[in-house]
């Protein structure tokens, strides 16, 4: 992923709402959100190289979504898929903290990334480029291709419209952060953060829906999870580097008290 949005016990409704774009080269082959073969339980995306994902969610409540962290100079080929980040919480048993102090040690084997990792009882965020891994309390939240809460123009703008549209009528919820993650203007040059990959790359990047030749915006999702216990998965794909856009949805119930 490269821009997540979310709001974390912090509507009446829900106590997630989940706004994300994934940004990847359009050759990159994937599969879209779907209950895996061989792991049932598991509801997300699929990187069909690697094998991995950049968000899903479990029948048992489980939710974990990764972003990159931009740094070129520090980029190494050979490192580890990040996607296996996800998977590997989803597929395991133990709460974030155990995970994340289990992930801690291998951390600096990965290319720099941002992890969300959540069971309904707590909610965590690590990235291998700071120290320490954090627990969110209730809030609003966005998260792109640096540190959480980095004022990116285009996290500060999606914050914003996140919070204006929790303001909003419930049923009308999903349709406004649609169009939050298909903004395609860029930032102003003055606002363009510095990451080494010069200033008309930053430009094209600055947009939450991203259009280059080769890479860009590949799926857009809005999860929800209700206090009701209901989790909606709703992931719109293939308008970025191809023609149309498919769109997939997924309803179900948690099995247990998760969130």
């Amino acid at each position: 992923m490269c821009l997540v949005l979310f709001a974390y016990d912090a509507h009446p409704r829900y106590r997630l709402v989940l706004a994300a774009n994934r940004d990847e080269l359009y050759a990159r082959p994937t599969a879209p959100a779907a209950f895996w073969d061989d792991a049932p339980e598991l509801l997300a995306g699929r990187d069909l190289r690697e094998g991995g994902t950049w968000l899903g969610v479990t029948r048992g409540g489980r939710f974990a979504a990764v972003t990159n962290f931009r740094d070129p100079a520090a980029q190494r080929p050979g490192a580890p898929s990040r996607g296996a980040l996800v998977a590997g919480y989803l597929r395991s048993r133990g709460g974030p903290l155990e995970y994340l102090a289990g992930l801690a040690p291998l951390a600096s084997a990965y290319n720099g990334f941002n992890l969300l990792v959540g069971d309904g009882r707590s909610l965590a965020w690590f990235s291998n480029r700071h120290p320490a891994f954090r627990i969110l309390p209730p809030g609003v939240y966005g998260l792109s291709n640096h540190l959480l809460d980095t004022p990116w123009p285009k996290v500060a703008r999606g914050k914003a419209d996140l919070r204006q549209a929790l303001e909003g009528p419930p049923d009308e919820l999903e349709a406004s952060l649609f169009a939050t993650l298909a903004l395609r203007d860029p930032a102003p040059d003055a606002a363009l953060p510095e990451t080494g990959v010069g200033a008309e790359l930053e430009r094209a990047l600055s947009a939450a829906f991203i259009v280059t030749p080769e890479y860009g915006t590949r799926s857009s999702t809005v999860l929800l999870i209700g206090r009701d216990g209901g989790v909606s998965l709703v992931e719109r794909t293939g308008a970025g580097g191809a023609e149309g856009t498919t769109e997939v949805r997924h309803r179900f119930p948690l099995d247990g008290p998760a969130w």
